[in-house]
């Protein structure tokens, strides 16, 4: 899962950044202060893992890993190539989600693009620049499909209508997400690989003395998480700044920490839920004395499939998945008492995995 980090400069994109990744990007009071994408791979907390981990005295933990880009900054006329924007444009095409970080938080000694807060505003800017993109590309395809009709084959000028419905859309200042498909458009429009056909986090940057208000609290935000509703994306309210401290200290610290602002999980545990949420991705887990692992797979994903997550010959010489649930197995202590208590059930190629079930894959190659 690879998510991009976006917004205007100085709305605390960076500064989130390194608060989830750790990875150190470069936080300065001028805009393009981050001027080649930083990535950070970031573990999914799951406490599972470190019960299953007690479990079997296992070696060790690997969990499922989250990829973020922090990406250059973007400004009007950006898909112009204005500013960064050709090179945002580039890096934000190869990600599978969007976190758009909007500010929310007032302060004079850090400066605004356009020198007054305005998440709406803000929003419109970088949603307004991604179409224009998006309608660039896809006039390309309707050009082309348009002179392919001159073939007399029916699926240009099926492809041709689709394009121009598309055009017509997003011309009008809509995202591509939101335009209604049949279930063949949905796959030709992943084909497309659109940017405004990614789905989104925005993420309302909020002030460490506006932290523990509720929403109805502030208007600021409150705006970002209307918004959000109405194109029915997701949003999260986060403390950027808070977050940074927090990343900087251990395990135990962090716990503390949060009790005394009366929070039960960090905004990067928020962020993997709500990121997880978005594309659909549940974990699946295989354990033992050499190593107890999570695996990300989409919802609805088959045994075969998700065997060849963990390699290809699994899939190829799949006979069977012996699954137990996470909470049973833990009760029971282990997986052979599992079995003696005829709790581990031997599923088939049309299974469909679940979240937290715990695996043993038979194949035969």
């Amino acid at each position: 899962m690879k998510l991009g980090v976006v917004g205007l400069p100085n709305v605390g994109k960076s500064t989130l950044f390194n608060a989830i990744t750790h990875a150190g990007a470069e936080c300065a009071n001028y805009p393009f202060c981050t001027i080649e994408p930083n990535v950070g791979i970031v573990a999914v907390p799951d406490e599972r893992l470190d019960v299953l981990g007690k479990l079997y005295n296992t070696k060790k933990i690997t969990p499922a890993v989250v990829e973020f880009v922090d990406i250059a900054g973007l400004v009007k006329g950006a898909s112009k190539g204005e500013g960064l924007g050709n090179k945002f444009l580039a890096n934000i095409r190869e990600t599978d989600a969007i976190v758009h970080v909007v500010r929310c938080f007032e302060d004079e000694n850090i400066t605004h693009v356009e020198n007054t807060i305005d998440p709406l505003r803000d929003i419109e800017t970088i949603n307004l620049e991604l179409i224009f993109a998006d309608m660039d590309s896809v006039k390309k395809k309707w050009d082309k499909a348009l002179n392919m009709t001159k073939t007399g084959d029916k699926k240009y000028k099926i492809e041709a209508e689709f394009l121009e419905r598309l055009y017509n859309h997003l011309e009008q200042g809509n995202s591509a997400r939101s335009l209604p498909l049949s279930k063949e458009e949905k796959e030709y429009m992943q084909e497309l690989f659109l940017i405004t056909s990614k789905p989104v986090i925005y993420t309302a940057n909020i002030s460490e003395k506006d932290m523990g208000k509720s929403e109805s609290e502030l208007p600021l935000v409150q705006k970002v998480i209307d918004f959000a509703k109405a194109e029915n994306s997701e949003y999260l309210v986060i403390c950027a700044k808070t977050e940074e401290e927090l990343s900087m200290l251990d395990p135990d610290e962090q716990k503390m920490f949060l009790e005394e602002l009366g929070l039960t999980e960090s905004g990067l545990d928020r962020l993997v839920r709500a990121s997880y949420k978005l594309l659909g991705l549940i974990s699946y887990l295989t354990a033992g004395e050499k190593e107890v692992r999570a695996w990300t797979i989409e919802l609805g994903t088959k045994a075969p499939q998700a065997a060849g997550k963990i390699h290809t010959d699994f899939e190829k010489g799949f006979i069977r998945a012996e699954i137990v649930d996470y909470d049973i197995l833990v009760e029971l202590g282990s997986f052979n008492a599992a079995k003696e208590h005829g709790k581990v059930r031997s599923e088939g190629k049309e299974y469909v995995i679940k979240d937290g079930d715990v695996v043993l894959f038979r194949f035969n190659v």
